[in-house]
């Protein structure tokens, strides 16, 4: 193995691995010396500093670690402070919906609404403080019960969740068998 790729091989694994790595354990992968190891993490840590790289390799006690560049944090921090921008699919709003106007609700309740699995879409949806976990039910395997935050209502442009629009009872049985309709060609095919 050249030295090149043994760089690229181990620049790799720590940026993978985050964490500080220990040169045995590198070596062991490589099947290679851990002297070798080291002389190559040596030789990075040299060369990521004359070329005034954003990243830098650390020594730390006996392993070592990848790591960002002191003078790149202004940057970092710049893109940090910066509002993040989410996207809320159509999937995503459906079940921000039912957890608007049926909260507090569980995932097993959001999924009979929709007819389909909704944990990617929850997580999403906790992930973007639209809804966080309210509880737990007071049923079998007490399930996380979920509701909408403050954000939620920022975002939505309303003090309370009582200043949703109320549901139009015609609109829903329309939906109802617009679903219904749906299932019974998804079972069909």
């Amino acid at each position: 193995m050249d030295n090149n790729e043994m760089e690229a091989i181990i620049e790799g694994i720590l940026f993978t691995m985050g964490d500080s790595v220990e040169p045995s354990k590198i070596a062991k992968a490589l099947e290679v010396e851990t002297k070798e190891v080291v002389e190559c993490l040596d030789l990075m840590m040299q060369k990521y500093e004359e070329e005034n790289r954003g990243i830098r390799l650390m020594k730390l006690d006996d392993s070592y670690q990848m790591c960002t560049s002191p003078n790149i944090y202004e940057y970092l921090i710049k893109i940090a402070k910066q509002p993040k921008k989410y996207v809320l699919t159509d999937v995503l709003l459906e079940t921000l919906s039912i957890i608007a106007y049926k909260q507090p609700v569980t995932k097993s309740e959001i999924e009979k609404i929709r007819g389909v699995s909704c944990g990617h879409s929850v997580n999403k949806l906790v992930e973007y403080n639209l809804v966080t976990e309210l509880g737990r039910l007071d049923a079998p395997g007490r399930p996380m019960l979920f509701g909408t935050t403050e954000d939620f209502l920022r975002s939505f442009g309303v003090s309370s969740i009582d200043e949703l629009p109320e549901l139009n009872v015609v609109q829903m049985e329309e939906f109802r068998q617009e679903a219904e309709k749906e299932a019974k060609i998804a079972l069909d095919i």
